[in-house]
Parts: structure tokens; C-alpha cells; sequence
């Protein structure tokens, strides 16, 4: 099932900027795989982090204020866990887009063997450089419209 996006909604992108900022961050990013597989008390996710219980916290009221976790209190533990599938859908596809990025950029510029290391990461962004700027020639151009724009 997949949900489909009509149209560029500034709000909407503004959220969704703000989900990606929070993931973007490792302990927040750990923190949402742990809890897409079982809910755990904060303590526990501390421990999971090596971080102290009050940061580990910071991070989790982050999460919970964009809608990515959900707290219960059970006498004095707090216990989390995400708020739905979406949230573990949306480190998956993170990891099959990053896999993805990695197998186009070993496709695109395969490291010769018989370089040094040096030599080999040097012309691997030589290479990069040269495809951005042909790519960049390459974009088609659009004429400025004063009256078309909103």
C-alpha cells in the first residue's frame, strides 16, 4: 500500500524536513530502531545508547513532538515505543536508499585495483567532479516568466 502525494505542499515539506532532520541524527536513529521492534523504558534505551538517561530523554521528547514515538507511564517507568509501522518503513527505506547510493557510486566509479589508496580516493572524486559538471551542461534551461510566478 502506498500513499501517493498530489502536490508540493510547503507545510507538508516543512514537516517532512523536520522528520528527516530528527532521523539524521545517530542516537534518534537508534533510538527509532530499537523502539520499532519492542517498546522499552527510558533507562533501558540509555543503557542501548551508552548516553545518560536525561539526554537519552531530550531525544525522545523530540521524537514524541514530531509524532515518531509515543509514551505510556506504568507507575514511575515511562515506556516508548513508535507511533506505527510507517516509522520503521521509514528507516527501511532509508537503508535501501543509502544501499543504493553505494552500489551506483561502485558501479559508476569502480576503484582500479593496481592504484595506491590515495590515488584511487583522488581520482574517485575527479571523476565525480567531471560527471557533476557534465551533468550540470546538460540540464535543459527554463526561460524566467515574471507573470507565471506565484
Amino acid at each position: 500500500m502506498r500513499a501517493q502525494v498530489a502536490s508540493w505542499d510547503e507545510e507538508r515539506a516543512e514537516r517532512s524536513v523536520a522528520v528527516l532532520k530528527a532521523v539524521a541524527d545517530p542516537s534518534r536513529h537508534r533510538l527509532l530502531w530499537a523502539l520499532s521492534e519492542r517498546e522499552l523504558p527510558v533507562g533501558r534505551l540509555a543503557e542501548l545508547l551508552g548516553a545518560q538517561v536525561a539526554a537519552t530523554s531530550q531525544h525522545l521528547a523530540k521524537l514524541r513532538t514530531l509524532g515518531l514515538v509515543v509514551s505510556r507511564r506504568e507507575g514511575t517507568r515511562i515506556y516508548y515505543r513508535t507511533a506505527g509501522p510507517r516509522v520503521r518503513a521509514l528507516l527501511e527505506s532509508a537503508v535501501l536508499a543509502a544501499d543504493e547510493a553505494a552500489l551506483a557510486d561502485t558501479a559508476a566509479f569502480p576503484e582500479p585495483a593496481q592504484q595506491p589508496e590515495p590515488a584511487r580516493r583522488e581520482s574517485r572524486a575527479t571523476a565525480r567532479a567531471m560527471t557533476r559538471t557534465t551533468a550540470r551542461a546538460r540540464r535543459p534551461t527554463t526561460e524566467h516568466h515574471p507573470a507565471t510566478e506565484h
